[in-house]
């Protein structure tokens, strides 16, 4: 139904999870863990760390780790203790950045973030200076193995606002709040595999930029990527799909 791919430009670097699936585990334990010290450490109830639980399926993260990261914050009163934090700014081209963090340590987590956008020639922004730009979407990807119209009409009916067809795959996208009743949904018609299933943060409108422009802002994300204390960074620079 649309004609962009908005998937392929947030996951520019799925194909290269392998090689960093270590640090992409530990990320994901942290944020399990304090989504279950924050309500309940069962997902059937908590639903934010149901979502957290879908990413973390959709990273492919074993289910024991997965466990593992849940059941160490039950009755962790005294335990761990990190906050959210996010920071937002500009990178090369104008390229809008929104970063989210989880730190024990602020001045440390803020020192981090703002050397590497002054290293790549960015800046950092207020606080609501970008993420106006960013919209909270649901978002499943299907092998395209399963009938179209079968996979569209059950989307639909349970509130996906957008389906895109490929080559090689389905993308659902949905409201944050509807993504679990359509992924639901698609499991009860019978889809087995979801290559991802997890609320994210999407940009309407992308900015392109020629090839140089592009390495400068991907190295940014790299760098960001690399600070153990960011979770998610978000862009709206337009990538090859």
């Amino acid at each position: 139904m649309s004609g962009h791919s908005k998937w392929a430009t947030i996951h520019r670097k799925k194909g290269e999870l392998d090689a960093q699936r270590g640090k992409l585990f530990q990320k994901l334990a942290k944020e399990l863990y304090v989504a279950a010290k924050a309500g309940t450490p069962d997902p059937d109830s908590n639903p934010n760390l149901r979502m957290v639980v879908e990413k973390a399926r959709s990273a492919n993260m074993p289910k024991d780790n997965i466990q593992k990261a849940i059941d160490k914050a039950k009755g962790a009163a005294d335990g761990e203790n990190y906050e959210a934090v996010r920071y937002e700014g500009y990178g090369h081209g104008g390229v809008a950045f929104m970063v989210d963090c989880l730190t024990d340590n602020r001045n440390r987590t803020a020192s981090l973030v703002r050397a590497a956008f002054t290293k790549r020639g960015g800046n950092l922004g207020t606080d609501g200076s970008v993420s106006y730009m960013f919209n909270r979407k649901g978002i499943l990807v299907v092998p395209s193995d399963y009938n179209e119209e079968e996979v569209l009409m059950t989307s639909l009916d349970h509130g996906a606002v957008d389906v895109v067809t490929n080559d090689d795959t389905y993308e659902i996208y949905t409201k944050a709040e509807d993504m679990i009743e359509v992924k639901n949904a698609l499991e009860e018609m019978g889809v087995k595999e979801f290559l991802t299933s997890e609320v994210t943060y999407m940009a309407d409108n992308l900015i392109e930029l020629d090839d140089e422009g592009k390495e400068k802002v991907m190295n940014l994300v790299d760098q960001l990527e690399d600070i153990d204390d960011v979770q998610d960074v978000y862009h709206n620079l337009k990538l090859d799909e």
